[in-house]
């Protein structure tokens, strides 16, 4: 495996998921769109870099190096910082000047870098210093709820907050859907109905576009994880042959 991270949630109502990760060596991978923009805060070589990493409209392919230590802090929709326009922020990694050794500059002050265990604390100072801020009207429009302002001020407020058209976050949204029913065994044409694709080409454009797999290519990883134990020669299964397929080995096998 080319990559090992291990997740959690946090408690702060700005954040989606904090993760931290190791790479074992050099690699690259496909890396589906994202509605959510992160900071990622990366130890290589002995040299620490913050970047700020904005959403991504489409799929793409990732890389990256061997030995580097990551942190990345993703934030939910509708939160941003008001000094870095999201619109400017599509698609690119921005790099955070280093202030010291084990701190950077971020909008004239230097901040000490976090970790894995104290990242909220830093939120909060963001919060406080109001670097970090939340729409509310991006949040509540996602959920449905009824906005006593135009579409066009709605559009806006997403624009500006997420760099994102709400139509685009549901479409990555509903493609991402698609790929865990998929994974989860459920048919092509299931698929299809149950999330309101026009036909099944439709849904294979969305996948490509946001995931960056067809539906057959799924599918066919789904297989490849779930290989069947070896038997012996009664015909029952051995114990202790569980085969386990590296995820970044899949997408040659698929063709």
């Amino acid at each position: 495996m080319s990559i090992i991270f291990e997740e959690r949630s946090s408690d702060s109502p700005y954040v989606e998921t904090i993760i931290q990760g190791w790479t074992t060596c050099d690699g690259s991978a496909v890396r589906p769109a994202e509605n959510h923009w992160h900071m990622v805060f990366t130890k290589h070589e002995g040299r620490l870099h913050p970047i700020v990493v904005g959403a991504l409209p489409t799929s793409g392919v990732v890389s990256y190096g061997e030995g580097a230590e990551i942190l990345w802090v993703r934030f939910k929709v509708g939160t941003y910082m008001p000094h870095l326009p999201a619109r400017k922020l599509l698609e690119t990694e921005t790099l955070l000047p280093e202030a010291a050794s084990k701190s950077f500059w971020l909008k004239g002050s230097a901040w000490q870098y976090p970790d894995f265990n104290n990242v909220e604390t830093f939120i909060d100072r963001l919060v406080r210093d109001e670097i970090l801020v939340c729409d509310p009207v991006v949040d509540a429009a996602l959920q449905d709820q009824v906005l006593e302002m135009s579409l066009r001020t709605v559009r806006h407020r997403f624009l500006q907050t997420t760099g994102l058209t709400q139509s685009h976050i549901r479409q990555v949204e509903r493609a991402k859907q698609a790929e865990t029913l998929l994974e989860q065994g459920v048919q092509i044409l299931d698929v299809v109905y149950q999330l309101g694709y026009f036909d099944q080409p439709h849904l294979t454009r969305s996948l490509k576009q946001f995931v960056g797999y067809t539906p057959a290519q799924i599918l066919r990883m789904r297989q490849l994880k779930h290989v069947e134990p070896a038997a012996d020669v009664d015909g029952q299964p051995c114990a202790h042959s569980t085969e386990y397929v590296d995820e970044n080995s899949l997408v040659s096998q698929l063709e």
